[in-house]
């Protein structure tokens, strides 16, 4: 089902459901963000030296994680050549990972920091973070889902993929390049 055409057995209609509750996930991040009073209150830094450290390193280790997604991927579909049953795992569990990174970092950022649009840079950070979730929550559900479209999977990995990488130049990158790289 590597085609990208529809064939009369499969059907955007299953794929409706998947993106409605991404959306609904999307949002609610967005206006729990803006309406939730920030409590400045930074969560377990432990190992870091602060809070914006162990956002920066644990978003970094998504980031490099989602490449192995983005490679392995590319190695189920048949886009790359590698042989052998390590490569769905490997494709299953560095996502997992990822997304567990990314547990602490949401959860600082919507706790502590509350979504903020008054500075382009931390505006895009706040739209990329709830639009990652709502996509990522969109792949998940239309995973078990058959007669989807066969691009349907690798257009909302890659929409996660773009998303994770925006958040990492928005805030690691960001913080490396200004404050430094430190621990």
């Amino acid at each position: 089902m590597n085609d990208t055409h529809v064939t009369p057995k499969q059907s955007v209609a299953p794929l409706l459901v998947p993106l409605l509750v991404g959306g609904l996930v999307a949002v609610a991040l967005g206006v729990y963000g803006k309406a939730h009073a920030p409590t400045g209150f930074a969560i377990g830094v432990a190992g870091f030296s602060g809070p914006l450290a162990m956002k920066a390193w644990l978003t970094t280790g998504a980031a490099l994680l989602a490449i192995v997604q983005v490679l392995s991927a590319m190695a189920m579909w048949g886009k790359i050549k590698v042989s052998g049953g390590w490569v769905a795992p490997l494709h299953r569990w560095s996502g997992r990972i990822a997304f567990l990174l990314t547990i602490p970092v949401a959860f600082h950022c919507l706790y502590s920091l509350g979504a903020q649009y008054d500075v382009p840079r931390v505006m895009i950070h706040s739209l990329l973070g709830c639009f990652f979730y709502g996509v990522f929550t969109a792949k998940m559900l239309a995973l078990p889902r058959r007669g989807l479209p066969g691009w349907t999977l690798p257009v909302l990995g890659g929409l996660a993929f773009t998303a994770l990488i925006g958040l990492w130049l928005t805030s690691s990158f960001w913080f490396f390049t200004t404050i430094g790289v430190r621990f």
